[in-house]
Parts: structure tokens; C-alpha cells; sequence
């Protein structure tokens, strides 16, 4: 049997405030007015991948597809066009939950890369059939970033669960 490795801590439970904290936030990075940047990473998608592998069961598809709907309404774009994006996202996060969690930080980092390639391309298809215009070859770096992006989020998104259960004088954190 594989045992995980001897420096891994057990984490405490995600608090449901904090996990919902965070997508908020992350869709208000979004909503951030920077103009028309293809290779601009999309907070949001890291976020929901993020709580995608580590609380499949509180963040799933559902919420996936309603922030999509949100951030397609604040974009005028495509009604459902990043609906669709984030709701494959969270399945594949989902899929890839058990196995993700096994590999170092970076390593974590190149398997979601091609969830977040899939996304844009995704997106750009959709883009494309409606008689959208085409964003450049600049939009290919955007998933590199978002992959890019993923060990900050885990350092940022995991820290509330790393402190101790009960601190004291000894474990002030």
C-alpha cells in the first residue's frame, strides 16, 4: 500500500465561509476591469478547480455553472458560453481529486494544465461558431498562467486549514 509521505499534514476541515470567501473574491478579480487581454489568467477557473479537487462536495458543478453564468452576464458574452467552461473544469477537478493530491505541488500544477487549456478552448469554440472574433495566439499563454497560478492558490487557500486545532503558547498558529 502506498502511505503518503512523512511531511504531509493532515489538514483541518475547509470552513464553508472560507471556501465561499474565496470564490467571491476570485470573481471579483474578475469582474476587475483590465480590458481585452487574451492571455489574462481567469482567477475565478483557478478557484473553482482549487476547491474542485480538494472539496468535491461542496463545490461541484452546480456552482461551477452559475459563477459561469455570472461571468458571462458581467462580459456580454455568449449566454452559457463560460458556463459551460467552468462546469467542465469542476467535472474534470472533480475526476482528478483522489490522484491530484498524491503529487508535489508542481507536479500538480502541469496535470491541471491541460484543464485549463481545455477551458479556453472550450471557450474559443463557442467564441468562434457565433461568429466571434479571433483572440490571438496570446490566448494560448493564458492557460499557462492559470497553471501557473495554482501552487500560490494552494499556499494561499490551504493555509487556514494547516493552523494547529488547539493552539497555546507552544503552537501559537
Amino acid at each position: 500500500m502506498i502511505m503518503p509521505r512523512a511531511a504531509d499534514q493532515l489538514l483541518l476541515p475547509a470552513n464553508p465561509w472560507f471556501i465561499a470567501f474565496t470564490l467571491v473574491i476570485a470573481l471579483l478579480v474578475d469582474m476587475v476591469p483590465a480590458g481585452r487581454i487574451a492571455a489574462m489568467p481567469d482567477v475565478l477557473a483557478v478557484v473553482l478547480v482549487f476547491w474542485g479537487v480538494h472539496q468535491p462536495r461542496r463545490v461541484g458543478v452546480l456552482w461551477a455553472f452559475m459563477f459561469g453564468l455570472l461571468i458571462d452576464v458581467h462580459d456580454g458574452a455568449l449566454l452559457g458560453q463560460h458556463a459551460l467552461a467552468y462546469s467542465g473544469l469542476s467535472y474534470g477537478a472533480i475526476a482528478l481529486h483522489r490522484r491530484l493530491a498524491w503529487f508535489p505541488i508542481g507536479a500538480q500544477a502541469v496535470q491541471v494544465l491541460p484543464l485549463f487549456f481545455a477551458a479556453h478552448v472550450l471557450t474559443l469554440l463557442v467564441r468562434m461558431l457565433v461568429g466571434g472574433m479571433w483572440p490571438g495566439w496570446s490566448l494560448l499563454l493564458a492557460p499557462v498562467f492559470e497553471a501557473l497560478l495554482w501552487p500560490v492558490a494552494s499556499v494561499l487557500l490551504l493555509a487556514p486549514q494547516r493552523r494547529a486545532p488547539d493552539p497555546d503558547a507552544n503552537r501559537p498558529l
